[in-house]
């Protein structure tokens, strides 16, 4: 047996349907047997009403005919101002009167009474009008059994059954309606499980309805799109860690075999300074590796104010002694908060690939920036910028962002001795993001202009 959690969305709008059209269908059935009850209780009011006016009527002209009413379920009594019942039905002859109240200033009242001289268990509408006779206020009292809540059985059975057939009616559109609804996002599935066996390239099929379950289907290829980004990203970047692996490794083989073969030709420092040549690239690539693994795990930023100018001046003083010449253009106060490690492991990156291309100098900037309106939010205090302009070759504008893919080569004379491991740049701008902000090659007069964001506390 199904469980409640177990039942499928299908099943489970289909018993809310049926539930909510059942209570309204009821509610209605009711409401219409109410109002129906009431109509017939005022007519068959008016009809007793009438009854005992007419008698009364003729009581005034003394010529009371016979019979006094022509239903057979109608009562009536004629009382005289001693209150004594001089006339009746035959039903109540020898009975006493059936009401103990009378007529009031408008000379008719009326109220159900129950028991009495009527049957046991019945309730009677009695209308009581006064007749003037012999000088004297009669009474005349007229009455009809109540009319039962269900008005009539064939009346009942009839509401009942449209009522029924109207809860079924809404039932099975709702089935239908939900069905329908949900089809599309059962062929989504299907298409996603088999997507996920064999062809993450397609995509699942959008419904020609704009409508959520469309909005459901758009969000899902572009998650596809950007799995199959990554898959083939990260394809590309296993082969290129690879490639840039087996190069030192390759290298350090050949050595060492060259030593083996030859050992009269290679003597052991020579041997030890080519392997460790080799052994650098090799750490420097897995260091870097490294890094991005726990970047990518997503370990929490330390947060602490840093001082940018300051930051910048520190981190070039403690550099090793360069050919290149630096020249800064600082403005003082321009704080940010971030993990002074990760930035300076950021700043690193950018100096080492300006020192590697610079032709003889190396400009750093650093100021603040109003943010645009539609990064307010994201810099809700201002930009803080810092840049690392270096004199080199500079990068077409059409490969700027390629410099930031790991293992990225470009055919230009600024990549052709590039000497770094190719993830310098990705893990900066992994950091720039990791605060808050970016990190691009942007336009420059002479060489490459890298432009750092962040925002401003």
């Amino acid at each position: 047996m199904m469980t409640p959690r177990r039942w499928s969305i299908t099943t489970r709008i289909t018993l809310f349907t049926a539930a909510v059209a059942t209570v309204l269908s009821a509610l209605l059935a009711g409401t219409v047997m109410i109002a129906i009850h009431r109509f017939a209780t005022r007519d068959l009011m008016k009809e007793v009403t009438a009854d005992g006016g007419r008698v009364a009527h003729q009581l005034e002209h003394d010529d009371v005919g016979r019979p006094m009413v022509e239903h057979h379920d109608r009562y009536l009594q004629v009382v005289d101002h001693k209150g004594v019942v001089v006339a009746a039905t035959p039903q109540l002859r020898g009975k006493p009167v059936m009401a103990a109240f009378t007529p009031d200033h408008h000379n008719i009242s009326s109220a159900v009474v129950c028991g009495g001289v009527f049957p046991p268990g019945q309730c009677n509408i009695v209308v009581a009008q006064s007749a003037y006779r012999g000088g004297n206020d009669w009474t005349v009292y007229s009455s009809s059994p109540g009319v039962p809540p269900y008005v009539e059985p064939w009346l009942a059975a009839t509401v009942i059954g449209a009522a029924a057939v109207m809860a079924v009616a809404i039932t099975t559109l709702g089935h239908r309606v939900a069905t329908a609804s949900l089809r599309p996002v059962n062929a989504i599935r299907a298409e996603l499980d088999e997507i996920t066996e064999s062809s993450p390239e397609r995509r699942v099929p959008l419904p020609a309805s704009q409508d959520e379950i469309h909005d459901l289907a758009a969000s899902a290829n572009r998650t596809l799109a950007r799995l199959q980004a990554a898959m083939r990203q990260q394809r590309s970047f296993t082969s290129d860690a690879s490639h840039e692996l087996r190069t030192p490794i390759a290298a350090i083989r050949a050595e060492v075999e060259d030593a083996l073969h030859a050992p009269g030709e290679t003597s052991v420092p020579a041997l030890g300074a080519t392997v460790l040549n080799s052994l650098d690239r090799l750490e420097a690539v897995v260091g870097d590796l490294l890094t991005i693994a726990k970047m990518e795990a997503g370990r929490q930023v330390e947060r602490e104010p840093i001082d940018l100018a300051e930051f910048v001046t520190g981190e070039c003083a403690r550099r090793p002694r360069s050919s290149r010449t630096f020249e800064y253009e600082l403005e003082p106060g321009v704080v940010v908060i971030g993990d002074r490690v990760r930035l300076s492991r950021l700043l690193t990156n950018l100096i080492d690939n300006a020192e590697r291309h610079a032709a003889g100098t190396v400009t750093f900037r650093v100021r603040h920036e109003p943010a645009p309106k539609r990064d307010f939010r994201r810099f809700p205090n201002g930009i803080a910028t810092l840049e690392v302009i270096d004199d080199g070759p500079g990068i077409d504008p059409d490969k700027r962002e390629l410099i930031f893919q790991r293992f990225a080569r470009l055919d230009t004379a600024r990549d052709r001795e590039a000497g770094g491991t190719g993830l310098g740049l990705p893990i900066a701008r992994q950091i720039a993001e990791a605060h808050g902000g970016t990190l691009r090659a942007e336009d420059c007069d002479r060489g490459t202009r890298f432009v750092l964001r962040l925002p401003r506390c």
